[in-house]
């Protein structure tokens, strides 16, 4: 939750991804390079939640309408029907990873259809890409995407200051974006198509969080970090006269215009010293409300103050909760009940220790009470109950002594918000999860208020590695922040972490394959050891004994049978152990650093990787010796597997575009490797359960395969592949980890940075192979077929569906056209995963390149927004050719 998500995301993603093409190695010559369709159903191994919420936007306009933004999980839309949260950015690709970290976003209070998203996850070298603002006419269901001259920063310091984006709110075509930088503020005027600098704004910023940090990303300079209209100084369709903006400027923080931007001044009178990280108008009210830290957050943060600041009289008032000598943190967190002036909120974000705190005003900040107050020191008194039954997690399993509790209120609430309709729901972001309430009000009067999670939908984890094993628990986690997870239902959250002890971060984890009650996991802490042993499938756990020097969890491998651990750890070289680490002695003939994996037969054979050399040891550990091969990937962005099963069979996946990049293939424990022509790239591999009649595991892979990035399987050891994600299911970066299902054919699970772990089931359970995309397609089907049409979203003039077509024939598809008319006059706007045309009422998709073979018994699925008024009836009936489809 805190330092941790950076290095995730750094670490992850810092190798690996430049440009150019990978030289060609000794290859099989007879690999195919083929590309089929598939229909894949995609959901999260739910976890709820995970990482840090800086962003929380009601709409001002339509009730229930909110989203949520995350620092480097994407944007996500609430959904009241089923009180959960819906994302947004799944269809950012590999290239644009960077793009899941939302720095901004803003919801048109004029059109509530339309929402944007600043997005750009670090401004230094790590993001190597600008930053864009995307829009979208349909809250979001699909985007536009204008690319920014400089780098926007989602995961940076300083990423719950804001809201760095603003629509106007009486003319809604012009925007305000707040850059980092030293870039100033920037504009548009066409509903974010196009946008410039303000020339004429007079202060870019200068606040760093450490000027002395050479990598970038403390030294930075946070800019321009909020903008806020006075919608009372404008009418409809003019813009609005006042706008507020915040810069990073301990002594120059608040500037206005009262001209719709044609000039700018400092704020007379307005407080110095403090960096204001929130800046909330009550225009009823007539007061400019200010949260003000000395640090950037959202860590750091030891003092702090509220004013307020009449907006008719410019008269400041300092209307803070705490005196500033009382406060050992900043206040950020800031809200104001629309329904009820006067009534505002604010968070004490940095108060790690014992707990954050919340607090309340009805009188505009003339006096205050708190969510908690001391009874008698250590005991607490507090004004809500928390429920978090359905995320158990966040106890983190502790009994802490007052005064902390367990569950916390929070830390890190940089966000708040009150309903802008409902004086009663409040929704708060934290390091971990999206806390809210629906009986706020009872604050008032004196009884106790709900907090639950208001979290299911978003998941915001960092996944560094993935296990599914044989059996027990289908699928174990390893992941930032949260340590990892035993799921024995993905369709629920687990009751709890990996403990005993709790890694902030599990860098790697790994079972015995003919005893996979035993599981090892190693991990960063603060304190204590970093390596932790289970003997029942990951349930239970004890921690193990470092040896000296370690200062981190690298990777680690469990032996077949579970009597002995090969462990490269951070911070001293690659050590091995029989039994369960209570001592440990040093490998000789491996370098310090390396990748290390174990053989899934051959309890004695494990073997290693580093900077381009693969080691092998046939004496469990004690000595590596390195393989003659040549021609792999010289850095160090590779993982690699040895299949279950058979002795030495080993996929090895990595490289980066500078050099050699691909998969491999050795039969013979590392001796020798075999690079797949027909894979341009890859970056992780993983087995799962074999295809009918097939004889070898299915093989899984995050790969760039004929010129396309995506999740790929294949079910003939590597000789035809099908890409099984789609264009609106790509998760930004996935390479970390990836692995099938050893029980469930077609199942895989995905690592995310940020997003998750992402698992897919397939609706080809006979697990054909793929054809070649060069081969033109047969002439539209005409066997039976079944249609389910299904309206995924709706609003004011605007909906979202989805189609699944069904082969319910007895012979394969080799492309498909699918009609229908439409009852009420709809029309189509975009579409994807298929090409729709439209003439009149009648509408058609036909198959994409990737899509066109649908075997028997199969299925293939494709989405549709568009238009309607009046009445947004279904087609009822559809046509494949001239054979009449069923419909459910």
């Amino acid at each position: 939750m805190r330092r941790t998500r950076i290095l995730t995301a750094v670490l992850a993603l810092a190798a690996g991804l430049l440009a150019g093409t990978p030289p060609a190695l000794a290859a099989d010559s007879t690999a195919k390079v083929s590309l089929a369709a598939d229909t894949y159903t995609w959901k999260n191994a739910r976890i709820d939640g995970g990482g840090f919420v800086p962003g929380i936007v009601f709409n001002r306009k339509e009730k229930n309408l909110a989203y949520a933004r995350t620092d480097i999980g994407g944007a996500y839309r609430w959904q009241e029907s089923t009180k959960t949260w819906t994302p947004l950015l799944d269809s950012v690709g590999w290239d644009d990873w960077g793009h899941t970290g939302v720095v901004s976003l803003a919801s048109d209070s004029v059109d509530p259809n339309k929402v944007y998203a600043a997005v750009g996850t670090y401004t230094n070298s790590w993001d190597p890409k600008n930053g864009a603002v995307m829009r979208s006419s349909n809250r979001g269901a699909s985007w536009q995407k204008t690319d920014l001259p400089f780098k926007l920063g989602g995961n940076m310091p300083g990423r719950g200051m804001g809201e760095r984006l603003a629509v106007d709110p009486n003319r809604n075509s012009v925007l305000y974006l707040g850059a980092p930088s030293g870039k100033g503020l920037w504009r548009s005027t066409d509903s974010g198509v196009s946008w410039s600098q303000v020339a004429n704004f007079p202060n870019v910023g200068n606040y760093q969080q450490d000027p002395s940090d050479t990598s970038g990303y403390a030294s930075d300079n946070q800019g321009v970090v909020w903008v806020t209209f006075d919608e009372s100084t404008g009418t409809s369709g003019n813009a609005t006269k006042t706008v507020y903006v915040g810069v990073a400027d301990l002594q120059n923080s608040v500037y206005r215009s009262t001209d719709a931007g044609a000039t700018w001044t400092r704020l007379a009178g307005q407080p110095t010293g403090y960096l204001a990280h929130k800046g909330v108008l009550d225009a009823a009210g007539g007061y400019l409300y200010l949260s003000y830290s000395d640090k950037g957050g959202p860590y750091d943060g030891g003092k702090g103050q509220v004013w307020r600041y009449a907006t008719a009289t410019g008269t400041w008032t300092n209307i803070s909760p705490v005196a500033e000598a009382d406060t050992y943190y900043g206040f950020s967190g800031l809200t104001v009940d629309r329904q009820k002036p006067g009534t505002v909120m604010a968070t004490a974000y940095s108060s790690w220790w014992p707990d954050t705190q919340i607090f309340r005003s009805t009188d505009s900040g003339a006096t205050w009470t708190r969510a908690w107050d001391y009874t008698s020191y250590p005991n607490r008194a507090n004004r809500y109950t928390m429920d978090v039954s359905s995320s158990p997690w966040l106890t983190w399993g502790a009994n802490p002594s007052p005064p902390e509790q367990a569950p916390k209120l929070g830390w890190m609430t940089e966000s708040l918000e009150i309903d802008p309709f409902d004086s009663n729901r409040m929704m708060y972001g934290t390091g971990a999860t999206l806390y809210g309430t629906e009986n706020l009000t009872n604050w008032d009067s004196g009884g106790q208020f709900t907090i639950k999670p208001m979290v299911q939908g978003l998941e915001e984890t960092a996944v560094n590695d993935l296990a599914s094993p044989p059996s027990g628990a289908p699928l174990l986690s390893a992941l930032g922040d949260i340590g990892g997870f035993r799921h024995t239902d993905l369709t629920k959250v687990p009751s709890m972490m990996f403990t005993s002890p709790n890694f902030t971060t599990t860098t790697s984890l790994d079972f015995a394959e003919t005893n996979p009650n035993t599981v090892v996991r190693t991990g960063n802490l603060d304190s204590g050891p970093h390596i932790a042993f289970s003997t029942d499938n990951g349930a239970n756990w004890f921690a193990g004994t470092d040896p000296s020097g370690v200062s981190g969890g690298g990777t680690v491998a469990a032996a077949s049978d579970g009597s002995r651990f090969v462990w490269s750890p951070d911070g001293t070289g690659v050590q091995y152990t029989t039994g369960f680490g209570s001592s440990w002695s040093a490998s000789s003939g491996i370098p310090a650093g390396a990748i290390v994996e174990s053989d899934r037969v051959d309890a004695k054979t494990f073997y290693g990787f580093k900077s381009g050399k693969f080691y092998v040891s046939t004496d469990g550990g004690a000595t590596f010796t390195a393989s003659a091969a040549t021609g792999l990937p010289a850095g160090d962005s590779v993982r690699f597997k040895a299949l279950p099963g058979v002795k030495g069979d080993v996929w090895l996946a990595g490289g980066a575009t500078d050099g050699a990049y691909g998969l491999w293939h050795s039969t013979d424990g590392g001796t020798s490797w075999t690079k797949l022509s027909n894979v341009d790239q890859a970056d992780a591999i993983g087995f799962g359960k074999a295809a009918t009649g097939a004889s070898y595991q299915t093989l899984y892979s995050s790969a760039k395969i004929g010129g396309v990035r995506g999740i790929f399987r294949s079910t003939d050891k590597g000789a035809s592949w099908t890409r099984i994600n789609d264009d609106a299911h790509q998760w930004g970066w996935t390479g970390a980890a990836i692995t099938g299902d050893p029980r469930v054919y077609g199942r895989v699970y995905v690592s995310t940075n940020g997003r998750g772990v992402i698992y897919g089931d397939t609706s080809d359970t006979s697990g054909g192979g793929g054809t070649d995309p060069t081969d033109p397609p047969d002439p539209t089907p005409t066997g039976a077929c079944a249609v389910t049409y299904k309206i995924t979203n709706q609003w004011s003039g605007g909906f979202q569906a989805d189609v699944r077509l069904s082969n319910t024939g007895s012979s394969a598809w080799t492309g498909w056209a699918l009609g229908w008319t439409f009852p009420n006059g709809q029309t189509i706007s975009q579409t994807w995963n298929a090409e729709s045309t439209q003439s009149g009422s009648t509408a058609t998709a036909k198959n994409v390149g990737w899509n066109a073979n649908v075997a028997a018994g199969s299925s293939v699925s494709f989405g549709f927004t568009g238009n309607w008024s009046g009445t947004n009836g279904k087609p009822t009936a559809f046509k494949l050719g001239d054979q009449n489809c069923t419909t459910a």
